[in-house]
């Protein structure tokens, strides 16, 4: 019997025999349908090129990282405080809030270490203004590249002013932008049953906060914290901006974030002990992080103060497990609404355009309280 090598031709399938005769005429019918352009921008190597980090920011991004793994170790017996808008949408404004932050970072540095949030992207449960990265100019042309760059751009200036910065890595693109710059990550409530973040948290250099449910169940988070902590492999971009096989070591620094949900706080003695003995049972090391803000104050700013005096009541009382706070605050109090035709026009200084906050009148009084309510506790609790 003889076998012939035949070349071999592209596959092109007479779709009048599969769809009624009624005949196709080239691949866009069924690719791409729905996507009207694909724009290249600039490569994650290529911005931190124009945008390097300078020494100084290596070192803050460094320092920050390192304090908040120590806490983590037990090794540190401060808390770590992450504090700031619930969004980014004012670099002038991000700026002035991080200089008084370093003042008051100063100031109570013995007993708390203060990291800002810097949150550029904003999911949203169902419309609205997603982020700095993807609407730089709150106006709806989604300049995506000019979103990263300015993110950057902030970024740097905080770490080269000495102030430690923390984000949500809510895109799976974006960390390869600026993921270099953060000392310390969340994983958020509506991202942290996604198995691609997970194992994206598994390759980051800083520690991981995962935050529980939107309805308040924490076991997710503890399942997230339990897939980054291995190695990983996954399909993502190089900093040429390739697809690339991303294969990670896996993350020993995540924890696990209380944020309450719809049903309500989950500050209680009660919850804190159910998930101190969750996580012994599963081998981490108990430590929580209590987010004042979002289901644990019903998105009201001025009961964020409940979950911190939740917080000090309970370390005061002997406590362990917990070793963070999260606060939201802005400059001005509240929120405001964006009408996306206007842009910026109109806004109001120092002020949020999603989640309200606390003003900086109200942080500066309640981190001064923790200050000086659990200052003589935790010294005592890291000899412990």
């Amino acid at each position: 019997m003889q076998f012939h090598l035949l070349q071999q031709e592209a596959f092109v399938p007479d779709y009048r025999l599969l769809y009624n005769h009624t005949p196709m005429t080239c691949l866009s019918d069924i690719e791409n349908i729905h996507v009207f352009s694909e724009d290249r921008i600039i490569t994650p190597k290529a911005l931190k090129q124009q945008l390097p980090m300078t020494l100084e920011a290596v070192r803050t991004v460094a320092k920050g990282q390192n304090v908040i793994k120590d806490i983590l170790d037990r090794k540190d017996p401060r808390l770590f405080v992450v504090v700031g808008p619930c969004s980014i949408h004012d670099i002038r404004a991000a700026r002035e809030y991080a200089e008084k932050l370093k003042v008051l970072a100063k100031a109570v540095g013995d007993t708390l270490f203060l990291v800002m949030r810097v949150y550029f992207e904003k999911p949203r449960t169902e419309m609205g203004w997603q982020g700095l990265i993807v609407d730089p100019f709150l106006d709806g042309t989604y300049q995506i590249e000019e979103g990263l760059s300015l993110a950057r751009q902030l970024l740097l200036s905080l770490a080269e002013m000495g102030v430690a910065a923390s984000g949500e890595a809510l895109d799976l693109i974006s960390p390869q932008y600026i993921q270099d710059l953060f000392s310390w990550t969340a994983i958020g409530a509506r991202t942290v049953e996604s198995q691609t973040h997970r194992r994206m948290a598994s390759g980051f250099s800083s520690a991981v906060g995962f935050k529980n449910r939107t309805d308040g169940n924490w076991q997710v988070a503890l399942h997230a914290m339990r897939s980054a902590k291995y190695p990983s492999h996954f399909l993502s971009v190089n900093p040429e901006g390739k697809v690339a096989v991303v294969r990670t070591k896996g993350n020993p620094y995540t924890h696990l974030v209380l944020r309450g949900g719809h049903t309500g706080p989950n500050y209680d003695v009660g919850s804190i002990v159910a998930c101190e003995d969750a996580l012994i049972k599963a081998g981490f090391t108990p430590n929580i992080m209590v987010d004042c803000s979002h289901g644990n104050s019903a998105k009201d700013p001025a009961k964020q103060v409940n979950g911190v005096n939740a917080v000090i009541q309970q370390i005061l009382g002997g406590n362990r497990s917990i070793v963070a706070l999260m606060l939201e605050s802005n400059l001005n109090w509240g929120k405001q609404s964006l009408d996306p035709k206007k842009g910026r026009e109109g806004l109001q200084y120092g002020v949020s355009i999603t989640d309200p906050c606390i003003d900086w009148v109200m942080t500066d009084k309640i981190i001064r309280r923790l200050h000086k309510a659990l200052g003589t506790i935790l010294l005592k609790r890291g000899k412990g």
